[in-house]
């Protein structure tokens, strides 16, 4: 076994002789995975020329496989719940081996999150069919399930709880001068009063019958969470797996018994990669290999090539967040970073916000790459301070992170990384855009919006023009209004609406909305009272953050008063123009316009008076609501008058980056890491009384169909054995090309006359008890006749889609795990056989387990996806390919002999099998095991089985 000291010496020996390779030219990412091969190598599962390739990375990219072991693993309650079943499994199989069952726990810091199970049974208040929670007894009544059941009570305010009063704000007057109180910190608000509430009614039904339809699966959670080491359950009700990971589990430096190294994480999680953002490095793998990762082991990846991606420039002031971030996803889409690592540089860094990085990075399959990383600088440690880390912990962090050259400076002077290529992003071309008058895909840029209105009208009718005559697009039409005399002319706008669609959902740019109006209100402007103005968010979280930063009351200045949280202005819902001004635009056929914050603006669609729509960002909205016309060039027309007559521009109230930041920071991301510590210490109510054992070994349920000891460890012994002969072996599913694990995989809903069905009819259970295969991963009899069960397979034994294959001793035509059952009674094995790219797709556990346990011995494919084939090894299921230019047809095969491969005592990486068949035919293939790991991993049948048997 290495020490970190003994090859920390041998590392600076080759370091001497690599005269120009220094650890200063490799990209941040690898110089994490090359500090966790340092740190792990034990001369087995990490060796030291793991180490040496990774350090010489620029010219072993994407020549060499290189193993990484995280510092922690994230799961979600769909992936987790198997892990942790095969974890109970284990204890057991070590209990009857002889061992010691406690002696079984994860290996590496494992977070499970409890947040995939909930589903929609209520909505306003009202039951849609609300099925049974099953669990075997289809008579059992809801109380039984639950004893929490939340009382029926009365619904005053649109569904809200606890809001008193009649809902009948009154009026107030946007000149009044006075402003909102200020409102109670909690991220739920009465919609029309902005007082606190409790939950809704419809959150509290459907959280009750998450707990009763799952009460099984959450008491074996529970469990675990008390007797195993090393693992914590975040319990249902708290957050997702994704922000609970960022805002709450990420460490960035781990520190345990005064021993230091980089976070980094691998998980189940499609979103694992969003804390690349806050330079810790992580991705997403599928079930097998992340239980490996719990198990000690590390993730194999073939080292990659590295696209540095160079901000430069500064956004115009004007651009938001959300053009920012668009546009970088954009040139990445564009680059060809498919299967790369990319790392951001450069000086534009700075200016990225962590929301913004996080965003980015999570937006990794949008375009291709693996991770989007962005080491730790300043900007990550300001943002740290605000979701919880001491300050001697950060000065601690920081002082690690410099020392070990894993902290980015933000000094031009520093010296930057080699990369395999570099794309450069120019923050200086992204500008700010507006969509209009009468599609979302016509992009007008700001600074053009004047002309291109006016080229608007000059236009004929249609998808662009209104073709209003010369002689008349400059005709003013005068109207009294509570009054008041105004001048409407073509460009007007009538209606401005900040609503609840996606380009609000960002912070960043509802509180760039909110400061601009704080500014706008301080500096005297004003919105005409004759334009429909009105403020819609998402949800109360909106509402909340607005309220705590203290810019509602000047949003409500201006008119943008909170009126609800459903669609509204962009599907026509808005209150009637005032008649006044109905008649002056009619009378003067004036080209009136709205502008929103939503995704549609199709002509009328408004308002039947209201011809010309744009869409706009929020802060944008408020803008245009001050100037009162899209005919303005902010450049150089100011916005109004403000105090003393003075003229007021865009650029005077246009809030900076530096500005957003800080209040996304202080008011955003502190109160949403404050509200989610205290529900991940406190629980939930039903979390806290939810009864569970407390035994070593879990109490397996003979009746339960949701939790089940599962076969893995029946043959477990302590000593490997030589791996055996497949002998006479039938051919249970003879596939074609890029057969995906959505093919293999139980995956959706469970079809009534599916293998599945009826184990569970046979159980009692009524269809609309049986879930789905994903709240069922956690039993493996449901999942093994899940396998194979796509209506889309297309099985050439059969000729046409169907999860069907033939027995071949009965000649019956019959649903593949019945005819995978029959085998396994009459003692045959059984083998698949495949084209090219077997096992495309996502990486799912099952489409290696649900094999094994059908009796699946071996694949023999043209080609394989690689992370399927490392999951069959880890499994213990043998990948054996056809040699170059051969396949089934050309070497004669129908699927219908029997095939016996012979397995030498010794195996060694890469070496060729015979194939024997029953008629007689002779032929070779590649074993498909890389590396001495596979090998071994293989002999001990698979993963799961080697480190059990460690435990003995």
């Amino acid at each position: 076994m290495y020490t970190f000291m003994q090859l920390t010496l041998t590392v600076l020996h080759y370091l001497s002789q690599l005269l120009c390779f220094t650890l200063d030219t490799l990209p941040y990412s690898i110089r994490v995975l090359f500090e966790s091969s340092v740190r792990n190598c034990d001369g087995f599962l990490v060796k030291e020329t793991d180490a040496m390739n990774i350090l010489d990375w620029k010219t072993k990219q994407n020549n060499v496989e290189v193993p990484f072991c995280p510092a922690r693993v994230v799961l979600q309650d769909f992936t987790g719940i198997p892990a942790m079943v095969d974890f109970a499994a284990m204890r057991e199989a070590v209990r009857n081996a002889g061992g010691d069952p406690v002696k079984v726990n994860p290996a590496c810091p494992t977070d499970l999150t409890v947040d995939h199970s909930l589903q929609i049974d209520f909505s306003k208040c009202a039951i849609q069919n609300a099925p049974n929670p099953g669990g075997g007894d289809s008579q059992k009544p809801m109380a039984k399930l639950s004893p929490l059941k939340a009382q029926p009570r009365k619904l005053p305010c649109r569904g809200q709880t606890a809001c008193k009063g009649p809902c009948s704000a009154g009026d107030s007057s946007r000149n009044s001068g006075q402003f909102s109180a200020q409102i109670e910190n909690t991220p739920i608000l009465c919609p029309f009063h902005l007082q606190p509430v409790p939950e809704p009614e419809t959150v509290l039904k459907n959280q009750e019958m998450e707990f009763g339809r799952n009460r099984e699966r959450l008491q074996f959670f529970k469990w675990s969470s008390k007797v195993f080491k090393n693992i914590s359950i975040i319990p249902p009700e708290t957050g997702m797996a994704h922000q609970v990971n960022l805002e709450y589990l990420s460490r960035v430096v781990f520190e345990v018994k005064d021993f230091l190294y980089p976070d980094s994480v691998v998980g189940t999680d499609s979103h694992m990669t969003m804390v690349n953002g806050l330079g810790i490095l992580g991705w997403g793998v599928g079930g097998i290999e992340t239980e490996a990762v719990m198990l000690g082991m590390p993730v194999t990846l073939t080292l990659p090539e590295v696209v540095g991606c160079e901000l430069t420039g500064a956004a115009s002031p004007l651009a938001t967040s959300i053009d920012i971030v668009l546009s970088i996803t954009k040139h990445l889409r564009q680059a060809d970073v498919a299967g790369k690592f990319v790392e951001f540089f450069g000086s534009g860094v700075s200016q990225l916000s962590v929301a913004d990085r996080t965003t980015i990075a999570n937006m990794c399959p949008e375009y291709g790459a693996i991770l989007s990383f962005f080491p730790v600088d300043n900007v990550t440690l300001k943002h740290l301070k605000y979701t919880g880390f001491d300050k001697a912990k950060l000065e601690v962090m920081e002082a690690y992170l410099k020392a070990v050259k894993l902290f980015r400076n933000d000094e031009s002077s520093s010296r930057e990384p080699e990369y395999s290529q570099v794309v450069q992003i120019s923050l200086s071309s992204i500008i700010p855009y507006v969509s209009g008058p009468k599609r979302s895909q016509d992009r007008v840029a700001v600074n053009n919006m004047k002309s291109d209105f006016q080229a608007c009208l000059n236009e004929k009718s249609g998808v662009k023009g209104f073709q209003i005559a010369v002689e008349k697009q400059n005709d003013i039409v005068p109207v009294q209004y509570e009054g008041n005399e105004y001048k409407l002319s073509h460009g007007c706008i009538v209606i401005a609406a900040v609503i609840s669609c996606t380009n609000n959902c960002n912070p960043s740019v509802m509180l760039a909305a909110g400061l601009l109006a704080k500014k706008a209100v301080e500096a005297g402007l004003v919105v005409k009272p004759y334009i429909r103005t009105s403020l819609s968010p998402g949800s109360g979280m909106v509402t909340h953050y607005l309220s705590s930063s203290g810019v509602l009351p000047y949003l409500s200045k201006l008119g943008f008063e909170v009126v609800g949280y459903g669609c509204s202005t962009c599907v026509g819902n808005t209150a009637p123009l005032p008649e006044a001004i109905r008649n002056a635009i009619k009378q003067g056929d004036i080209i009136a316009c709205g502008v929103l914050s939503g995704t549609k603006n199709f002509e009328g669609r408004l308002c039947d008076c209201v011809r010309a729509n744009y869409l706009a960002s929020p802060p944008l909205v408020v803008a245009y609501a001050i100037a009162g016309t899209v005919r303005i060039d902010f450049e150089t027309e100011p916005l109004g008058t403000g105090f003393n007559g003075k003229s007021i521009y865009l650029r005077d109230i246009w809030p900076t980056r530096k500005e957003l930041h800080t209040m996304e920071e202080e008011c955003v991301i502190s109160s949403m890491f404050k509200e989610l510590q205290e529900k991940m210490e406190k629980g939930n109510k039903r979390w806290n009384l939810l009864e569970a054992p407390e035994s070593t070994l879990f109490p397996w349920d003979l009746k339960s169909t949701y939790i089940r000891c599962p076969s893995f460890f029946d043959k477990l012994a302590k000593e490997p054995v030589s791996p055996q002969l497949i002998e006479n072996a039938h051919v249970l599913l003879y596939l074609g090309d890029s057969v995906t694990t959505d093919h293999i995989s139980p995956a959706g809903s469970i079809a009534r006359s599916s293998a599945a069905a009826k184990y569970l009819t046979n159980k009692g259970l009524t269809p609309r008890e049986f879930n789905s295969y994903g709240a069922r991963r956690g039993n493996d009899a449901v999942m093994t006749r899940g396998t194979f069960a796509n209506i889309k397979l297309l099985n050439k034994f059969i000729g046409k889609p169907a999860p069907k294959t033939i027995h071949f001793p009965s000649g019956q035509t019959l649903d593949v795990f019945e005819a995978a059952e029959l085998y396994q009674k009459e003692g045959i094995p059984v083998i698949i056989l495949a084209g090219k790219k077997y096992g495309l797709g996502s990486s799912r556990d099952w489409a290696a387990k649900g094999p094994f346990l059908l009796g699946v011995k071996a694949v023999l494919a043209e080609s394989y996806e690689k992370v399927h084939k490392s999951q069959l090894i880890g499994i213990g299921i043998a990948p054996l390919q056809f040699l170059p230019g051969e396949n089934p047809s050309t070497l004669g095969l129908t699927g219908r002999e029997q095939f016996s491969v012979l397995f030498p005592p010794e195996l060694s990486p890469g070496m060729t099998l015979d194939v024997k068949t029953s008629t007689g035919k002779v032929f070779s293939v590649i074993a498909l095991f890389e590396n001495d790991m596979e090998i071994t991993l293989y002999k001990y049948g698979g993963s799961l089985n080697f480190v059990a048997r460690r435990f003995l």
